[in-house]
């Protein structure tokens, strides 16, 4: 019975998904994205069946292992639009930098004002990474990476379905200010929102996801500690 459980909450998962895109596709309603639609009708299903949730995991985790060969794959398309890259190296290094700076500060000051233990804190500050990697860095600093994962869903999910509204409003022509905003705030569904666009959007926005990554875990370990003691033991104590 196990067993069956696990084939039809793997197989049963992809299907979802696959008709969720085609009705994605279909309509072109952002409310409709795959990412939201999925988990919600997943959810419903599990509530009505009253099937456990570990026992959904144990065939769909196989799905949340794959999401670090995904991330790789992200770099196909790098490689493709390396001379462009390379040509606006300082640029894309530069904003990713200070976004991934401000993405750690103000999901610390969030987590501080609204209120939060000292583990959802730290399970919310790799929230603007990319799902393995922000699981890992939760970790590291003492995060739930369960939770870490909940809340760069939430952040991926937020960011692409605001991302149209955000690039009409600020006037955003340029594939490469689309990219590298999809892939800096909303990570991997950023970065499938920005292949809509275009490819260029798309390979800027695998750029900046995978630089965040990177630049996020050296802050994580170095710059979030440091802000960490100096707001709550000296500016908050």
């Amino acid at each position: 019975m196990n067993f069956l459980t696990a084939v039809a909450s793997l197989f049963g998962t992809i299907a979802i998904f696959y008709l969720c895109k085609m009705l994605y596709k279909k309509y072109q309603k952002e409310w409709l994205t795959p990412m939201l639609i999925t988990p919600i009708v997943i959810i419903l299903i599990l509530l009505l069946t009253g099937t456990t949730y570990k026992s959904y995991n144990a065939g769909a985790n196989i799905l949340t292992n794959l999401l670090g060969p995904a991330t790789v794959a992200f770099a196909v398309p790098i490689y493709k639009n390396f001379n462009l890259l390379k040509k606006h190296a300082f640029e894309i290094f530069l904003s990713i930098a200070v976004g991934s700076v401000v993405a750690i500060t103000s999901s610390f000051m969030i987590a501080l004002v609204v209120g939060l233990n000292d583990e959802l804190v730290h399970s919310l500050v790799p929230r603007s990474v990319t799902t393995p990697i922000a699981m890992d860095i939760s970790n590291m600093i003492g995060g739930s990476p369960t939770l870490t994962a909940v809340f760069v869903m939430t952040t991926g999910i937020l960011g692409s379905l605001l991302a149209p509204f955000v690039i009409k409003v600020c006037r955003f022509h340029r594939p490469s200010s689309r990219g590298l905003m999809l892939g800096m705030g909303a990570h991997g569904a950023g970065t499938s929102k920005a292949f809509e666009f275009g490819e260029l959007e798309g390979t800027f926005s695998s750029l900046a996801m995978i630089v965040a990554a990177l630049i996020s875990i050296v802050l994580s370990t170095t710059f979030f500690p440091a802000f960490e003691h100096l707001v709550v033991n000296i500016l908050l104590p």
